[in-house]
């Protein structure tokens, strides 16, 4: 089914759904970031245990997304999408009622889990349906995923500094999965799926499908989103922390995050259109992380103003390279099946990477007491994404 398939109005309430759906996949993990000192001293934790709080959902992300195209298969694409928020907006919510250790981990692991399943689920059904169109809609979910990290990292500490109560600021954003919800059912049908082997041609054509597990391509792809997910979540979790111990308010500190994910939220949806018209991935990529290379340059400084244009600078990378990575597989597949399983095998290994970051910079950041050696850790991740860049190079 493509969008010629689909009537004008179905296809622009498909396409608000799917905003509205990606809205979820990042505030219960981003919303942490400003209040990781309160929550920390409040529940008497470690940088390292506070850290699991991050830490966990990312790797749930990666060692659960294997059941995407399992649960599509058995119980459909609506109920599993359907599903997947309303864990996401209940476990959400919770946190306001038992506002322990114990229960925030356990909903953090819930609520990785839920975007395991539906973030390659959503990039298969993208794919299957907007085939010419695939970057711009990638572009407009790295939008909602980057407005959902901008929202949760500027407002939770807003709303905690007016409501004295932390649990209340992470269990808010709960009202995005149930308009999440809300929105899907609107717009979607039965006759929207992911398809799986249907037929006997269908079955035939899926035996020649190449396995990402035994292609280099692949494996190049799952190194990049690793490390991009490894950035974009060790930023937005440590630069508050890193801007607290500068001297700043904890609101400060949220504003200075919100203003870099504001600046990401606008590249996730610019660069893939500016990529449509102007070719060249490996060109694209250089040159944004470059400009995140600089971004750390300013924050070793520990310059208060600098800090507020390394913020800015970096908003360039974490916009760019999130949309880059989802297109990847996209380019180098040629149907849906493969999509999601070259989409499920990159973001399997890639969140298991990018989860064990932030809880290496919470360890190490408790035997140091340094965030030098955080801000280090940064420029060694955009330096391995340029080695990257360039073996993967341009689509063939």
């Amino acid at each position: 089914m493509t969008t010629n398939s689909l009537s004008s109005k179905k296809t622009y309430l498909l396409i608000v759904a799917i905003f509205a759906v990606s809205l979820n996949m990042r505030p219960a993990v981003t919303s942490i970031g400003p209040l990781l000192d309160t929550i920390r001293i409040d529940l008497e934790l470690s940088n390292a245990q506070v850290s699991l709080l991050t830490a966990l959902p990312i790797i749930c992300m990666g060692v659960f997304a294997s059941l995407a195209p399992v649960l599509n298969r058995y119980i459909g694409l609506n109920a599993t999408m359907i599903a997947m928020i309303s864990i996401i907006g209940i476990m959400t919510a919770v946190r306001e009622f038992v506002p322990t250790y114990s229960m925030l981990i356990v909903s953090s692991i819930a609520i990785g889990i839920a975007i395991a399943v539906a973030g390659p689920l959503l990039s298969a059904m993208i794919k299957q349906n907007f085939p010419h169109r695939a970057g711009a809609v990638i572009g407009i979910y790295s939008f909602g995923l980057g407005t959902g990290a901008t929202l949760s990292t500027g407002l939770s500490a807003f709303m905690y500094q007016q409501t004295g109560s932390y649990p209340f600021a992470l269990s808010i954003w709960a009202v995005l999965a149930f308009l999440g919800v809300a929105l899907w059912l609107t717009s979607s049908s039965d006759q929207l799926i992911v398809q799986h082997h249907k037929s006997i041609t269908e079955q035939n054509a899926a035996i020649a499908v190449r396995s990402p597990w035994k292609t280099r391509k692949a494996w190049l792809f799952l190194l990049f989103f690793g490390l991009q997910s490894a950035a974009f979540f060790s930023i937005v979790i440590w630069l508050a922390p890193i801007a607290v111990s500068k001297g700043f308010t904890i609101v400060q500190a949220g504003t200075l995050v919100s203003m870099m994910t504001i600046v990401q939220i606008l590249l996730n949806i610019t660069i893939p259109l500016m990529m449509e018209r102007y070719p060249g991935r490996k060109m694209w990529l250089l040159f944004i992380l470059t400009v995140g290379l600089v971004a750390i340059g300013l924050f070793w400084t520990g310059n208060t103003a600098l800090l507020w244009v390394g913020a800015l600078l970096m908003g360039v990378p974490l916009g760019g390279m999130f949309p880059i990575a989802l297109v990847l597989p996209l380019d180098e597949t040629v149907n849906a099946v493969e999509t999601n399983t070259w989409t499920a095998m990159m973001q399997t290994g890639g969140y298991i990477i990018g989860g064990t970051l932030p809880l290496v910079i919470g360890s190490l950041y408790d035997i140091t007491e340094n965030h030098h050696v955080t801000i280090t850790l940064f420029g060694m991740l955009f330096v391995g994404m340029m080695i990257l860049a360039v073996l993967i190079g341009d689509k063939e």
